[in-house]
């Protein structure tokens, strides 16, 4: 049995956010808790405020302390933020998630999107329940860069400019290989696909360059090149033939939507934001104004996006317990849905947040 001296206690800085946050927030933590006892690890949870929610009560979206505290934490699990009438007085909307990802410098956003039994896929080829892929979007510079900083001239003309850098693209090609490579340990092909649009624009080009510089250093794995629009298509056509996907910002956002489609919806897509020292985990789906406080809310992402944080953790501190525990999350989401007796709102079914969230419970 695990003494009380050698359990590692992980810090956790929760972000509930608005809308479904909370609600998604507070089904997923209780599962971790369930998989920390008897673990070699603990969790503490801690609560803080930000959002568009917060912004609108006191004028700032993410307060001082709580960008302190998730700086501090060993990991940030983040629910949903944003509402579509609270703007900003320049229009945009209320995005703490994207402070976050600079300021902690998060560059890669990790998006998998793969097949879950018992979720039929929108595509009819068998092959479809073999789609295991994920799209890593560099996530501090690209078109979202000019976030805050694009230009009005005259009521006319507005311009909005794409930064592509050696160095944040090196550490994003880099992360996909090694990311292939683990993948590649276990079962996966083993590959990367640089999707761009370098055949019109320099900076897509520099970005495949550099890309190609830093696949020579991963000899074990098969480096590719795809525009983006065939990409699209081709996730339609074949999506089943990728592995690991590395793309630009803005790029990466829409097709990490597109893949989130070819699984089950947002409802069923996890994600993280990764960087050297820090990680936020976080479903892919939005606050939902329309069902918050309904009790609709589907928790797969969030719990899926919690798995991902284990497996981060597990790497980060040595704790080969989280990987295991990240794997017995996510195969507890498989169970429960390869039971053929849980069927989300989104999907027509009627299972709502705790429904779902029991029944993974009752598969851990």
């Amino acid at each position: 049995m695990t003494t009380a001296t050698a359990t590692r206690v992980l810090d956790i800085a929760v972000l509930p956010g608005d809308g479904i946050g909370p609600e998604v927030i507070e089904a997923t933590v209780p599962l971790l808790e369930k998989l920390a006892r008897d673990a070699p690890y603990s969790f503490r949870f801690t609560s803080h405020p930000a959002g568009a929610q917060h912004y609108k009560a006191t004028g700032i979206a993410l307060p001082p302390s709580t960008l302190v505290a998730a700086r501090a934490s060993d990991a940030t699990l983040f629910g949903a933020m944003g509402w579509p009438e609270i703007r900003y007085p320049d229009g945009t909307e209320i995005a703490p998630q994207l402070d976050l990802r600079v300021e902690l410098e998060l560059y890669a956003g990790v998006r998998p999107a793969r097949a879950i039994p018992g979720i039929a896929p929108p595509l009819a080829d068998p092959r479809a329940a073999a789609i295991d892929l994920v799209v890593i979007r560099e996530s501090t510079e690209g078109l979202f860069a000019s976030r805050g900083r694009g230009t009005v001239t005259d009521d006319r003309e507005a311009r909005d400019t794409m930064v592509i850098t050696r160095a944040g693209s090196e550490r994003v090609h880099d992360f996909a290989f090694r990311l292939a490579q683990r993948r590649k340990r276990r079962g996966r092909p083993g590959r990367v696909t640089c999707v761009d649009k370098a055949n019109v624009f320099r900076s897509m080009a520099f970005f495949r360059k550099v890309f190609d510089e830093r696949a020579a250093r991963f000899p074990d794995i098969e480096a590719r090149h795809n525009y983006v629009d065939a990409t699209a298509l081709d996730m339609i056509r074949k999506p089943w033939d990728y592995d690991v996907l590395v793309t630009e910002n803005m790029f990466g956002d829409i097709l990490s939507d597109l893949t989130a489609g070819l699984v089950g919806g947002m409802g069923m897509a996890p994600s993280g934001d990764i960087g050297d020292a820090h990680g936020l985990f976080q479903p892919c789906h939005g606050s939902a104004p329309d069902i918050a406080g309904q009790g609709k809310a589907n928790p797969t992402a969030t719990i899926l996006s919690a798995a991902m944080m284990l497996d981060w953790l597990a790497e980060k501190c040595g704790i080969d317990a989280l990987a295991r525990d990240a794997l017995v999350l996510e195969r507890a989401v498989d169970a429960t849905y390869a039971s053929g007796k849980v069927k989300p709102f989104e999907l027509g079914g009627r299972d709502g947040t705790r429904s779902i969230a029991d029944a993974v419970a009752s598969n851990l």
